[in-house]
């Protein structure tokens, strides 16, 4: 085998099972915490060791999520400040929590994935000898666990990537390097709130609410609703995403602009605001019954955007309903009365990323055509800053983004 050379240009690469010294990537550097746009930047780092468990992954495309945007800012978490004070040494950030490409090295006791096997890669990484996994425990639910591309350092902003074996899900044959690279963060996301948490699970009939239904989490829900015979009921921000969304199978959609409610609850005991704040919550509830098309409720809500919206989910979720959340795009204070949670016996669920099962049988549903990714616009390995800045600045497209790394197209 020849010796690799210590760089190689985009969509260059060694003989399969060597390692370069050294990469592209997009980085983050504190003293570029701001606008997206104009904090990634490409230069060149050592490639991260290949351990015990480990495999070194050509990236061909990686997916653009939102968690990136927040470590762009530096807020609401310095992620590179964090991980220096528990002990680490890069001074920077490789992002990225998606990705599609190919096996190019293994670590030892690897067994999951061989050399030049195509696959896609689940974010989620957890210590498979901690406590609560070997006493039983879920490992998405695990205290090790930590989200690589944001938590973690090294993610798919790079010419290569290290990942453990268990992260590896086989890359569906149809779909496109760009494809395949754009879902699995939200897809497996979407479908751990929606099946991961029993009985509350979609059934047929069952009415959902889906917040931001044009979005990466959204586009994937409505359709995993819709393939167990679930009703689902789109909120989003303009006419052309609620189209978006009939489209993917929704019943109909709401026009969050058409409502001023949203926003902390106000006082229970200041009964003017309250008055106020219920009109306006009865009135969403009236229009998603119009939607619906008859007086039910929905039986579960899936929810990620937080502060302004997690009262009026609590107040609509049906009686034994539950609200599902995982994330808090619009802040994380979220009051609930709680009133409508007790007395109407109702559930409020975290929900973070998923397990490597609920990946693998999202990826099925994916590769089967069952499910469609929404990729909705491809950008270059220079403009992961733009990709980040149009989420940032909700410019971005209805569906999932992906950027070209290794891949030509």
């Amino acid at each position: 085998m020849t010796a690799p050379q210590d760089l190689y240009e985009l969509g260059d690469a060694p003989e399969l099972g060597s390692v370069p010294r050294q990469m592209y990537a997009s980085l983050i550097r504190r003293e570029r915490y701001g606008q997206p746009v104009d904090a990634f930047r490409t230069e060149v780092v050592d490639v991260p060791p290949v351990r015990r468990g480990q495999v070194l992954v050509k990236v061909m495309a990686a997916g653009v999520n939102y968690n990136n945007v927040w470590a762009a800012l530096g807020q609401p978490l310095d992620v590179i400040g964090a991980r220096q004070k528990a002990g680490a040494t890069e001074d920077f950030h490789i992002g990225g929590s998606d990705l599609s490409g190919v096996v190019w090295a293994v670590g030892e006791g690897v067994s999951g994935v061989r050399l030049g096997d195509e696959v896609v890669v689940l974010a989620c990484r957890w210590d498979e000898s901690a406590e609560d996994i070997r006493l039983g425990g879920d490992p998405a639910a695990s205290v090790s666990q930590r989200v690589w591309g944001y938590e973690e350092n090294y993610g798919s902003f790079a010419q290569f990537a290290v990942v453990d074996d268990y992260m590896c899900h086989p890359k569906p044959a149809r779909l496109s390097w760009a494809s395949a690279a754009c879902y699995m963060a939200t897809a497996a996301t979407a479908y751990r709130q929606l099946f991961g948490w029993d009985p509350h699970t979609v059934r047929p009939g069952d009415p959902v609410l889906v917040w931001g239904g044009a979005g990466g989490l959204g586009s994937i829900a409505i359709q995993l609703v819709r393939h167990v015979g679930g009703i689902p009921v789109a909120v989003v921000s303009s006419p052309e995403r609620g189209e978006f969304c009939m489209r993917l199978g929704a019943k109909g959609w709401i026009d969050r602009r058409e409502f001023d409610h949203w926003g902390r609850m106000p006082d229970t005991t200041d009964e003017a605001a309250m008055s106020r704040w219920l009109s306006g919550a009865r009135a969403f509830g009236r229009r998603f019954w119009e939607v619906l098309g008859e007086r039910r409720n929905p039986r579960i809500v899936l929810e990620h955007s937080g502060a302004d919206t997690i009262p009026t989910s609590i107040y609509l979720c049906d009686n034994a309903g539950m609200v599902v959340i995982c994330g808090g795009t619009t802040g994380y204070n979220g009051d609930v009365d709680l009133r409508f949670l007790w007395m109407r016996q109702k559930r409020l669920q975290g929900s973070h990323v998923a397990s490597a099962r609920e990946a693998r049988e999202v990826t099925r549903l994916i590769d089967q055509g069952i499910i469609d990714p929404c990729l909705s616009r491809t950008f270059p390995f220079d403009e992961i800053g733009l990709a980040h800045q149009l989420i940032h600045d909700n410019r971005h497209p209805a569906g999932n983004m992906a950027v070209l790394v290794n891949a030509a197209e």
